[in-house]
């Protein structure tokens, strides 16, 4: 089946404009996913929102949104009134600046999209800007109004296809200081860094996502599979053990060991006679 846009609007870039869609690029969909039903009954169990202090049921058209405050109580947001502050969409993504690739720290990276031509007509125009940003190695920052927001966006060449990825606000974004602090500027020994250094070399290789497997999502695809089969589900293996060692301790040994290893021998005392002979 042809995957359909998730948006569909015109990319432009000054004078220039072509129509464009955007394609989700991560899904979920795949996933084994399942629904809450009656265990006595095998029937599906629909979600009821009940008032948290009668424990009645609340109609439709009586839940609003509420913002809480300090005091606990609730000032009530009405459908709207919300709806009056919404973005109007215009259906453009308009590049508001070129920018070297490497400036957008990734931290901001939200969602991906691939930014793909609506028809053949918009090809070339879209294949000009793809190649001028390749050849220029930029990205390009675009605005628009998607799914009811004002969005930012990072464009940029990927391989043979070009990628949208959404981008998130600033106040979106923690400040790493509210976690740890820099990074000390602590003295090593030259071994230790050596050493270190061996064992990133002995685990260097590259990421090919086929490699990696969501053994969560694979055994419940088995359970799943078991269970319809009519046999039993498969028995969970234990983990393996692992040695943990102190890292920064075992380094230090290494250190002294190869340190040892690397020092010259004292030479042996000369004897009366040798050193005689020598003057």
């Amino acid at each position: 089946m042809a995957a359909r846009a998730s948006w569909k609007g015109h990319l432009k870039v000054g004078d220039l404009a072509c129509a464009v869609g955007l394609y989700t690029a991560v899904s979920s969909s795949d996933r084994v996913s399942f629904n809450i039903i009656n265990r006595r009954t095998g029937h599906r169990v629909e979600r009821q929102f009940v008032d948290s202090e009668t424990g009645k049921p609340v109609e439709r058209g009586d839940q609003v949104k509420g913002y809480q405050m300090e005091n606990g109580d609730y000032i009530v947001i009405e459908g709207d009134e919300i709806a009056e502050i919404m973005p109007e969409g215009d259906k453009v993504l308009d590049v508001k600046a070129f920018i070297a690739y490497d400036d957008i720290d990734k931290l901001y990276f939200d969602r991906p999209y691939y930014l793909a031509p609506a028809n053949k007509h918009d090809e070339e125009a879209l294949s000009l800007i793809a190649r001028a940003m390749r050849d220029g190695k930029v990205a390009a920052l675009a605005e628009a109004v998607l799914f009811r927001r004002n969005r930012t966006l990072l464009i940029r060449p990927h391989d043979d296809y070009i990628v949208a990825t959404m981008l998130n606000f600033d106040y979106e974004v923690r400040s790493a200081d509210t976690i740890f602090t820099d990074i000390p500027d602590i003295k090593f020994d030259k071994e230790m860094l050596e050493l270190a250094g061996h064992i990133l070399d002995t685990k260097r290789g590259s990421f090919e996502p086929s490699e990696y497997e969501d053994r969560y999502e694979a055994a419940l695809v088995e359970l799943v599979k078991a269970k319809i089969e009519g046999r039993a589900p498969p028995k969970k293996k234990p983990p393996q053990e692992r040695k943990v060692v102190d890292l920064m301790e075992a380094l230090r040994q290494s250190a002294k060991m190869s340190g040892k290893g690397s020092a010259k021998k004292k030479a042996p005392a000369r004897s009366d006679s040798q050193r005689k002979k020598a003057s």
